[in-house]
């Protein structure tokens, strides 16, 4: 995770984490490696990812709260609404001014906060989101889902 975080620094890191392929199978992947990095906190996660509005992955730990599917969605809400992960959100109303009320957006629905990653094809865009709800600070779930990233980035261009 990045030290000091600012929009622009979230923006620098989606754009490090474009892939050139992205399957169902890569989305698998990423959802074990997201089991493999959250085993360094404290709390049980829940972790779902779309291709294509396609729930493809959904893993809920043992000891994971049952209101994590509600972040889940309200996480991925933000992802495909804005096409940028859902902490870069937060910034964004921030540094804007605005707020989800103003933007007409239900909080029930969206969530602006840490982790809810776009998964970006390049030269396409966003075709997707990977979700992670369950830890007491919301900036660790983005820290889990964007180590996993790195991660199947890393491997993918081995």
């Amino acid at each position: 995770m990045i030290m000091s975080i600012t929009y622009a620094s979230l923006t620098e890191q989606e754009q490090g984490l474009v892939f050139t392929s992205f399957s169902r199978a890569d989305a698998l992947r990423l959802g074990m490696l997201i089991n493999e990095v959250s085993a360094d906190y404290p709390e049980p996660i829940a972790a779902e990812i779309t291709i294509n509005g396609l729930v493809v992955y959904r893993y809920f730990q043992d000891g994971s709260l049952p209101d994590s599917e509600l972040w889940l969605e309200r996480k991925r809400n933000a992802v495909e609404l804005m096409q940028m992960g859902s902490l870069r959100f937060g910034f964004w109303l921030e540094e804007n001014g605005e707020s989800l009320e103003s933007r007409k957006l239900n909080p029930n629905e969206y969530a602006p906060g840490g982790g809810g990653m776009p998964i970006i094809l390049q030269g396409i865009g966003v075709i997707g989101s990977v979700c992670v709800s369950g830890e007491p600070n919301h900036l660790d779930d983005q820290s889990i889902v964007v180590t996993a990233l790195q991660q199947l980035k890393a491997e993918k261009e081995a």
